[in-house]
């Protein structure tokens, strides 16, 4: 049900594309927040994917426009922010969903990989926050959303250190940044999710383990709730995160994960 908790607000969404059919979390937190009433610029490395995620949402008669973009790439970051204030006057929400797990134990993992890792999880939030901070400055108003992971803060039996650091790095990152910018009237907080069914996983983690079928099966079976989250669980808690409800709420690291941060 829509409810308009975001009406005249404009929403900047980094990675909002989907790696395949499905919701991605990106995805749904770009449609959700249209579907309450905010204007959306929907950014992915691919055009398709960014193209695809806009077109649901013109579909819903919502306000929207896409870019394709390198958010490890300063360029392409400042070109999307100053496209989106243009076309939409201000930007109020900015929404971190660029993610990737690359898999490597710290031994085996090349250090290409690991610089890969590092600036596709880490630098894309320094960048992004680093471009739209002096517009929400000069406004004295702004929401961003940081999407880390449960891996930041606990070992998820995946073979990934580097994702694992860098979702950490940006848990510190999006507090020391909510400390700094509070008295602007800017909220920075973070999302952990925990295990979530995406088209990510079909992509990223089927390989850990002998079959789609296998995945999908211990996956739910280690969390407490007996069942991964949707990207829809991610979605909701990122508009909460984004509206004036939460306008009391910053520097947060907010676990969405169905108890399983708190599992012994």
């Amino acid at each position: 049900m829509m409810t308009n908790r975001l009406e005249n607000k404009v929403a900047l969404v980094f990675g909002a594309g989907s790696v395949g059919e499905g919701w991605g979390n990106g995805k749904a937190a770009a449609v959700a927040y249209a579907r309450e009433g905010a204007k959306v610029m929907v950014v992915d490395l691919h055009g398709k994917a960014a193209e695809q995620t806009c077109q649901i949402i013109l579909n819903e008669n919502g306000v929207c426009s896409y870019r394709t973009a390198n958010v490890t790439n300063s360029g392409d970051v400042q070109k999307v922010i100053t496209d989106t204030i243009k076309e939409f006057g201000q930007i109020d929400i900015l929404h971190n969903n660029v993610g990737l797990a690359q898999m490597g134990g710290i031994i085996d993992l090349p250090e290409e990989d690991w610089e890969k890792a590092i600036n596709v999880n880490l630098k894309s939030v320094y960048l992004t926050m680093k471009c739209v901070l002096p517009h929400m400055v000069e406004r004295k108003t702004g929401s961003i959303i940081n999407i880390s992971s449960l891996a930041s803060i606990r070992f998820t039996g995946y073979p990934y250190p580097a994702y694992s650091a860098a979702k950490a790095s940006v848990n510190h990152l999006t507090s020391v940044v909510a400390l700094e910018y509070a008295s602007y009237g800017i909220r920075v907080n973070a999302i952990l999710p925990g295990l979530i069914d995406t088209p990510l996983i079909y992509k990223d983690i089927a390989g850990q383990y002998d079959s789609v079928e296998e995945m999908v099966a211990a996956r739910n079976a280690s969390c407490p709730m007996g069942r991964m989250g949707t990207a829809w669980d991610i979605a909701q808690a990122s508009v909460f995160l984004a509206s004036d409800e939460a306008n009391f709420i910053t520097g947060v690291c907010l676990p969405v994960d169905g108890g399983h941060s708190i599992r012994s």
